[in-house]
C-alpha cells in the first residue's frame, strides 16, 4: 500500500481529532472505535466514516474489524494524535524560546557595555539578571538541592508517635471505625 494522498491524510487527521475529542468527552474505547468505523453495519451512526477503521476491509466487502481490533485502532489513533500535538507544541515552544533568547541578547549588550565602560552598578545588576534569565531559559542552571531537617537540625520524625496512633492509622486505612482499635 502506497503513501496516502493529501485528502486521505486530511481525513485520517480529522479521524484522530474526532477520536481525541470523544476520549476527552469520556467515551469508552469501543464506542470510539464503533463511532469511527468505516463499515456502516458496526458504525453507531449507521454511516461509513471517511477513512474510518477497517476501510480496506469495507471496500473489499470483508468482515468488519472485531471489537478488540476497534479498541486497538482507537487507542493507536489517540496516542498518535497526542504525540503529533506534543511535537507541534515542542516546535512552537522552541521557536518562542529562540525569540526570547534573541530579545534577551539585545537587552544584554547595552547593559554589559554600560557596566564595563562606566562601572555602573545598576547596569551590572541588570546584565547579571539577563544572564540568569538566559541560563534558566536554556536549562543551564543546576537543580537546587534541598534537604529537610527536624527540630535543632536533627532528623525529621516520620510516622506515628505511638502504637495507639499506628493502630488508629491502620484501622482508618482498612475502613474500620476508629473505636474498634484495640479490641
Amino acid at each position: 500500500m502506497g503513501r496516502p494522498n493529501r485528502a486521505t491524510r486530511a481525513a485520517i487527521a480529522q479521524r484522530r481529532i474526532d477520536a481525541i475529542d470523544l476520549k476527552v468527552s469520556g467515551v469508552d474505547w469501543l464506542t470510539i472505535g464503533r463511532k469511527l468505523a468505516a463499515d456502516p453495519f458496526i458504525n453507531f451512526d449507521g454511516v461509513a466514516y471517511p477513512q474510518g477503521y477497517g476501510i480496506d476491509k469495507y471496500r473489499r466487502g470483508l468482515e468488519p474489524p472485531s471489537n478488540k481490533r476497534l479498541i486497538e485502532l482507537a487507542c493507536r489513533d489517540v496516542s498518535k494524535a497526542l504525540i503529533e500535538r506534543a511535537a507541534a507544541l515542542d516546535e512552537r515552544t522552541d521557536g518562542l524560546r529562540r525569540l526570547m533568547l534573541e530579545r534577551l541578547e539585545r537587552l544584554f549588550f547595552p547593559m554589559y557595555r554600560q557596566a564595563v565602560r562606566s562601572g555602573d552598578h545598576q547596569a551590572t545588576d541588570r546584565a547579571v539578571r539577563i544572564i540568569e534569565r538566559e541560563c534558566r531559559l536554556l536549562g543551564l542552571d543546576q537543580p537546587v538541592r534541598t534537604e529537610l531537617s527536624g527540630p535543632g537540625g536533627g532528623a525529621v520524625q516520620v510516622g506515628p508517635e505511638s502504637w495507639e496512633e499506628l493502630k488508629c492509622l491502620i484501622s482508618l486505612a482498612d475502613g474500620l471505625p476508629v473505636e474498634s482499635v484495640g479490641a
